[in-house]
């Protein structure tokens, strides 16, 4: 991963860590996800895989889990 991929994951883990809504965690990631959409950039994995994770924690969180 490159350096600038984790400081990107830094940067949002940060600001995770500021919300406590995994809904408003995911509508920040999926922004982030979509800029680099939006520029023809291919979205790098490890974003990818923080989206299925919150996806699947707002899904647990939705049926009360």
């Amino acid at each position: 991963m490159s350096e600038q991929m984790q400081s990107e994951i830094a940067e949002l883990n940060n600001r995770f860590d500021e919300l406590d809504d995994p809904r408003a965690q995911y509508a920040l990631l999926k922004e982030r996800i979509n800029t680099y959409r939006s520029r023809g950039a291919s979205v790098p994995e490890a974003l990818q895989r923080m989206e299925r994770v919150l996806m699947q924690e707002c899904l647990s969180e939705s049926q009360g889990r």
